[in-house]
C-alpha cells in the first residue's frame, strides 16, 4: 500500500478536481512589461459596513491589477453584486489619469484576463475592448489556478488592512458590529494601496509595484481624452430635454453655459452612479459639455456666465438672420425681364405654305 502513487490515490479517492489541484503541471505565466496583461476580479470583503439606511452589509470589491508590476491599476467598492456596469467603471478608474502622487498606473492593456463572470463575458465589454484594442482572454472555467496573482492580493489585503479595522469578520467568530460607512472604508483603502502596497518591495519580484511599473520611462498607451473613453464604458445614458433653466434629472437640475444654443434639443446624458454632481451631455455621440449640480458639486455657475452664453447665442443667431436676409435681397434685385430678340422680319417674297382647307399660320413678334 506504501508503494501506490499518491496521485493515484488522489484521483481514486478524491476525484479529478482534487487531483488537478495537487498534481497537474502547471505552466507559470509572467508578463514581461507593464500594461502587457491586466486581471479583474472580484470579491465579497470580509468585513461589515453601514450603507446609506445604517443596515449591516458586506461590500463587494473589483480589482484591477497589472500583472508586470503586481500593482493596483484601480478598485471600485460597491454595496451591490458585481456587474457590468461596475465593470465598466472600474476600467475607466484603471484607464485615466488617477491625478495621485504614488500611483501612476494607468493606460490601455494589451490583454484583460478575467473569469467567466456574466459582467465580464457582456456584450458591453467585448464591445468596449474592441474599440480599445484589448484582448480580452477568460480563463478556463472553474479553475481558478490562472488568477493566482490577483487571489494572492486579495489575501494581502485581508492580512494587512481589513483585520486591522471595525467590522473585520474573523475566522470562527461571532458575527462583528460594523464600525465604518462605505466612504471610510473607501478611504482606509486607498490608504493602504497608495502609501503602503505600491511602495512595498513584493515577495516575488523584490520590488515595489509603483517602482516596477515605471521602471525605464514606461509610457502608456491612451485615450484621446476621458470624454471619448466615457462615451465607450459609462453605460448609464438618458434621453433628456434641455429646458431654459438646465437639464432636470432625478429631481436635480444640471446647468452649464454651453448648453445655451440647445434650449429645447433632446440631448443624452451619461453618468457615473456613484457620483451624480456631474453628468456628461452628448448629442449625436459628440461630446457637449459637463454639466454640475450646484447643490451637490459645491461650484456654482454665476449669472454672469449665463449672461454671457445668452448673449452669444443671441448674436449668433442675429448674425444668421442677416446673412440670409442680404442673400435674399440679393435674389430680390436682380432683373426679371427676358433679354432683348431681335425680331427679322420675314421675306416680301416668302410664302407661308398652308394645308388645303386649314387657315394660314400665323406669326408673332416673341415667336
Amino acid at each position: 500500500m506504501r508503494a501506490i502513487d499518491p496521485a493515484l490515490m488522489v484521483l481514486a479517492h478524491q476525484g479529478a478536481k482534487a487531483y488537478a489541484h495537487g498534481f497537474d503541471l502547471l505552466h507559470r505565466r509572467e508578463a514581461t512589461r507593464p500594461n502587457e496583461i491586466w486581471q479583474a476580479d472580484h470579491t465579497e470583503l470580509d468585513i461589515l459596513v453601514l450603507d446609506e439606511v445604517g443596515a449591516n452589509v458586506r461590500p463587494w470589491l473589483t480589482i484591477v491589477i497589472d500583472d508586470h508590476s503586481r500593482g493596483i491599476a484601480a478598485y471600485r467598492l460597491s454595496t451591490s453584486a458585481p456587474s457590468a456596469l461596475q465593470t465598466a467603471l472600474a476600467l475607466r478608474n484603471a484607464i485615466w489619469r488617477k491625478g495621485k502622487a504614488g500611483w501612476t498606473i494607468c493606460g490601455i492593456p494589451e490583454m484583460l484576463y478575467t473569469d467567466h463572470g456574466s459582467d465580464f463575458t457582456s456584450r458591453h465589454i467585448e464591445q468596449v475592448c474592441a474599440e480599445l484594442k484589448i484582448r480580452l482572454i477568460f480563463s478556463q472555467i472553474g479553475q481558478p489556478r490562472g488568477r493566482g496573482r490577483i487571489e494572492r492580493f486579495f489575501g494581502t489585503l485581508n492580512t494587512c488592512c481589513l483585520a486591522a479595522l471595525p467590522g473585520y469578520i474573523g475566522p470562527g467568530g461571532p458575527p462583528p458590529k460594523p464600525g465604518l460607512t462605505l466612504v471610510q472604508l473607501d478611504a482606509a483603502l486607498r490608504r493602504f494601496i497608495v502609501e503602503t502596497y505600491h511602495h512595498a518591495p513584493h515577495s516575488v519580484t523584490g520590488e515595489p509595484p509603483e517602482a516596477r511599473w515605471s521602471r525605464g520611462g514606461f509610457l502608456p498607451r491612451m485615450p484621446a481624452s476621458l470624454e471619448e473613453l466615457d462615451l465607450l464604458l459609462l453605460t448609464v445614458s438618458r434621453p433628456r430635454q434641455v429646458h431654459r433653466d438646465g437639464i432636470r434629472f432625478q429631481s436635480l437640475r444640471y446647468i452649464d453655459p454651453t448648453l445655451a444654443p440647445f434650449v429645447g434639443a433632446t440631448v443624452t446624458i451619461r453618468y457615473d452612479p456613484a457620483d451624480i454632481a456631474e453628468i456628461r451631455i452628448y448629442q449625436d455621440d459628440r461630446f457637449l459639455c459637463r454639466a454640475i449640480c450646484q447643490e451637490l458639486a459645491g461650484e456654482a455657475v454665476s449669472f454672469k456666465d449665463i449672461l454671457r452664453a445668452r448673449t452669444e447665442r443671441r448674436r449668433a443667431l442675429q448674425s444668421t438672420i442677416k446673412d440670409r436676409r442680404s442673400l435674399i435681397d440679393q435674389v430680390l434685385t436682380r432683373p426679371t425681364t427676358a433679354p432683348s430678340i431681335p425680331v427679322v422680319p420675314p421675306s416680301p417674297t416668302a410664302k407661308i405654305p398652308t394645308s388645303k382647307g386649314a387657315p394660314p399660320l400665323r406669326r408673332y413678334q416673341h415667336e
